[in-house]
């Protein structure tokens, strides 16, 4: 018999499933075919009635390509979606966009021209209406791409008219809850948007700035003195210091306030007398240049309250008063106290009815009322109060300082505080503070950081500011009377009109409205307020907008908000005071945050760096699954770092798990799991294990998913692929498939356990792994679904018997065994002993609990260690030195037999050119039979 006549007796694997993924090819040709044949449509009809999961998609800006970021967000939301349906669960995925805002608004000025300029206001929404419309299109093909199965037919846009009339809606029953109100409040207000900002859109970067210290002179020194229980009463004139960075804020000046328990002291400088908290006389000290001084008296900050000091440049005095807020941390003690310009100067100038000063307009210039300063920016002013403080003696002196600033997140640029009249929620008048304080302990914060961050972001922020003075946004829709500014008494049903309209219009209908329609003879005497929301509060109110009011949610909360870990004090601050404010309750019941993704050396993506790595960039070259297998394997509760570098590592380990699945299906080639699938206590033990050790496996990757960890996932998936099935099972049973009787029960029970563990794997492997798990799914023998990703984990694995003979523990003894067999062999083939390990005759010294152990696989003993012959001796027998496991000493000679043309083991054979009696059984006999491996 020929060469060629012995390898058409062997049952050699063969399966049309590619080695080499070639992803960035195949990939889009899947993505058709899911959406051809409408895959989502289809899991969520195999999902009906089951218990409901409902992650609610934050929705990303619509402006601009996808980067990074966006792709990490969306692939963990889909691994989520995706390993919630294999759990059991019907969990529907809608995807979101934010579609409202400034950085539309600049975007399409930057074409059209300015509203009310080259074009009306209702034109430029419509401009708006339609880029934002653009982008979504665009990011929805990338997001597509990645993967993401979700409804991509019917997102949720907060310009779609239903959503725009929902967040109307949400804004009325804050209303009727009594948390709004309007009050004049500095904010923070970019100059370049001309417009307010939230506290999200707010970011800090070091800026320098003037550093000043400032005399502001007493009114009446004899007053001053008397407070201070003088010991000598010094000379010079007598002055309060203050400290700022920021000049242009001094015309604005309206007191001084002091901490009512700090010690103040009368201190002589040079020729003149100055009061200074206690503790920070030495630190100015050293900044004036002052070496020695005098204190000459001292008293408590309460006791010196409404003491008058002149303003520096302007004709009126300012008063001492008390807050909580001034610390000895730098400065004077004695802080500079402008209410229009800072949030704890609002507060404490409020209880002693001190007015705000509105100098500063709109575009950031002061009023033409402003002496000396009229038509200045508030940063081109800052050398013209620096001039004038000198001009009039009360700049003590002036620095420069590098201090962290804030700034707009749209323009990079620095931004004020500036009060203007607003429409606020507030956090105090019907106690949403507390309430929300108490709503995150309802909630699981992942990772659990989280709820001390968002807790402390709560405590200390001031009233939401609602309002914003711009064009494209969703209208603060109400009716103010003209002469008491009161809201309409109907405010209430006149939103929910307001919202009917809009349903059907769009916010158009807002600004198109004639308020006679709705107010009749009253409408004379109000007036439709011009101001758009923030465009957190359409993000904020999509708890109500989109979850409540989408059918395939059926009235349930949201499970789950997932966003990066910038979102505590935006999407999940912004959603969190306004469910709070509307229903009493917190919109999620969890929330996970995910780091920032930074290149290989730890860095933010910079184009200055050129360290850039773009999803698109990344399919093209690994494609959607190493991405998805990037992210998965990452660490999400930290920064999460990508690389070329890093990529490359991660096509590695996609392709292990690959060739892993090439190999199960290549050995089911032939195998009907309906005709041939042999049953559990027909099967041999070792296949056993292997069903087993994928029971194990599931359960821990179960449990993986549910609790969130997929870097936890894919370890064990690895682990599995290599380590348990790769270097150990299916090492060991390639003997077993290829030679024995295609039908036999030794290789029927090995088909049984590969099939078994196949259709375990191809799930495992779906939710992050998609692609590829689709395509797996369409080699797999057997009737099955049409996709994989309308199955839940698979549910026909099992574990081995509790009294089962050759149970785990003792076939992780004989992994054991086998390793150091290994270590061996290794060492032979260095040596030039043998060529490869099916030249090797084995003799395995042990001690009694090792004889014992592989004296239970008699003449399988070879196979498990895959050499020709394989013999048990006891351990006082050795003629070699013990190796690295403690009972075990092995030696290693050449086989001196013949190699059997067909299976390659050295035995029995007459010559070269004969089949051994094993190989002379399958061809010709019954077959050689197995019990253990």
């Amino acid at each position: 018999m020929s060469e060629v006549d012995y390898k058409n007796t062997l049952n050699l694997p063969e399966t049309g499933f590619p080695m080499r993924g070639d992803l960035a090819k195949r990939e889009p040709a899947m993505l058709k075919n899911w959406y051809d044949k409408q895959l989502y449509q289809k899991i969520r009809q195999s999902s009906k009635g089951k218990k409901s999961f409902i992650l609610h998609d934050g929705p990303p800006y619509a402006n601009g390509s996808i980067h990074i970021g966006h792709a990490v967000n969306k692939i963990l939301k889909d691994i989520i979606i995706k390993s919630k349906t294999a759990l059991g669960f019907d969990s529907p995925y809608i995807p979101g966009w934010d579609c409202h805002g400034l950085p539309i608004e600049l975007k399409v000025e930057a074409l059209v021209g300015k509203p009310n300029q080259k074009i009306s206001a209702a034109e430029f929404r419509e401009e708006c209406r339609k880029y934002a419309r653009e982008q979504v299109e665009g990011q929805k093909k990338d997001f597509i791409r990645l993967g993401v199965l979700g409804d991509w037919d019917n997102p949720y846009l907060t310009m779609n008219f239903d959503t725009e009339a929902n967040i109307i809606r949400a804004f009325g029953k804050a209303v009727a809850n009594g948390h709004l109100y309007k009050g004049s409040k500095p904010v923070h207000w970019c100059l370049d948007c001309a417009s307010s900002l939230a506290e999200a859109e707010v970011e800090y970067e070091d800026k320098t700035s003037p550093s000043i210290y400032v005399r502001f002179a007493a009114a009446d020194e004899s007053a001053v003195e008397k407070l201070f229980n003088l010991s000598e009463k010094g000379t010079g004139k007598l002055s309060a210091v203050i400290w700022t960075t920021t000049p242009w804020t001094l015309p604005s000046n309206k007191a001084i306030s002091l901490n009512p328990e700090l010690e103040y002291q009368l201190v002589q400088f040079n020729d003149e007398r100055l009061i200074l908290a206690a503790e920070l006389v030495e630190s100015v000290a050293k900044a004036v240049g002052v070496e020695s001084w005098t204190v000459l008296g001292s008293a408590k900050g309460e006791s010196l309250e409404l003491l008058q000091f002149n303003h520096p440049f302007y004709d009126y005095t300012v008063p001492f008063i008390l807050g909580d807020h001034v610390t000895t941390d730098g400065g004077t003690g004695l802080v500079h106290t402008a209410p229009d310009h800072g949030q704890d100067d609002y507060v404490v100038a409020r209880k002693y009815n001190i007015g705000m000063a509105c100098l500063v307009g709109n575009d950031g210039k002061f009023t033409s009322q402003t002496e000396f300063f009229a038509g200045l920016g508030v940063f081109e002013a800052n050398g013209k109060v620096l001039e004038k403080l000198e001009e009039v003696g009360a700049l003590l002196k002036l620095e420069k300082i590098r201090h962290s600033y804030p700034h707009c997140w749209r323009h990079k640029t620095p931004i004020i505080f500036r009060a203007t009249p607003q429409w606020f929620i507030g956090m105090e008048t019907q106690g949403l503070r507390q309430q929300a304080l108490s709503e995150i302990k309802n909630v699981r914060w992942i990772p659990d950081w989280g709820q001390a961050r968002i807790e402390k972001m709560v405590e200390n922020r001031p009233d939401w500011c609602i309002s914003r003075q711009r064009t494209w946004g969703v209208p603060v829709a109400l009716f103010i009377h003209n002469e008491t500014e009161q809201l309409h008494p109907r405010t209430v049903e006149l939103i929910e009109e307001v919202a009917k309209l809009v349903e059907k219009k769009g916010i158009q209908a807002w600004w198109d409205l004639d308020p006679k329609d709705l107010l009749g003879d009253e409408a004379a005497n109000y007036s439709k307020v011009p101001d758009t929301l923030d465009v957190w509060f359409d993000s904020g109110s999509t708890y109500s907008s989109v979850v409540s009011a989408r059918p395939e949610f059926n009235g349930n909360a949201a499970d789950m908000y997932l966003e990066g870990s910038d979102q505590h004090r935006g999407w999940f601050m912004s959603s969190l005071m306004l469910s709070t404010a509307t229903d009493n309750k917190a919109p999620y019941k969890q929330v996970l945050t995910h780091g920032f993704t930074v290149d290989g050396q730890g860095r933010k993506m910079s184009k200055s760096i050129g360290n850039i790595v773009t999803p698109q960039e990344v399919m093209d070259k690994f494609g959607g699954d190493i991405l998805r297998l990037w992210v998965a394997s990452t660490d999400y509760t930290g920064e999460m770092t990508v690389s070329d570098e890093i990529l490359k590592r991660a096509a590695d380990s996609y392709r292990r798990i690959r060739n892993t699945a090439r190999f199960l299906l290549a050995n089911l080639n032939g195998f009907d799991p309906k005709r041939d699938l042999v049953k559990p206590e027909d099967m041999i033990s070792l296949d056993l294990w292997a069903v087993d050790c994928a029971f194990q496996a599931q359960a821990e990757i179960k449990e993986a998913y549910d609790n969130y960890q997929f870097h936890a996932v894919v370890q064990r998936l690895m682990r599995f692929c290599s380590v348990e099935m790769g270097s150990f099972y299916l090492d060991i049973i390639k003997d077993r498939q290829y030679t024995t009787k295609a039908d036999s029960l030794a290789r029927r029970s090995c088909q049984t356990a590969l099939w078994h563990i196949a259709e375990a794997l191809v799930r495992w492997m779906a939710p992050i792994l998609s692609f590829t798990a689709d395509e797996i799914w369409g080699y797999l023998p057997g009737e099955r679904s049409e996709f994989v990703f309308t199955e839940e984990f698979y549910n026909g694995l099992f574990a081995l018997d509790a009294g089962a003979e050759l149970d785990d523990a003792y076939w992780q003894q004989v992994l054991i065994v086998r390793n150091e067999v290994n270590r061996v062999l290794e060492q032979a083939r260095n040596d030039k002993v043998i060529g490869g390990g099916l030249e090797a005759e084995l003799t395995i010294f042990a001690n009694e609990e090792f004889s014992n152990l592989l004296n239970r696989l008699g003449n399988e003993l070879r196979f498990v260690v895959i050499t020709s012959k394989a013999e048990v001796k006891p351990l006082a027998q050795a003629d070699v030195a013990e190796g690295e496991v403690k009972g075990l000493a092995i030696k290693v000679v050449r086989s001196a037999n013949h190699k059997c043309p067909r299976c390659w083991h050295y035995s029995d054979s007459k010559d070269e050119h004969s089949l051994c009696s094993r190989c002379e059984e399958n061809v010709n006999g019954n077959g050689e039979v197995r019990r253990f491996a």
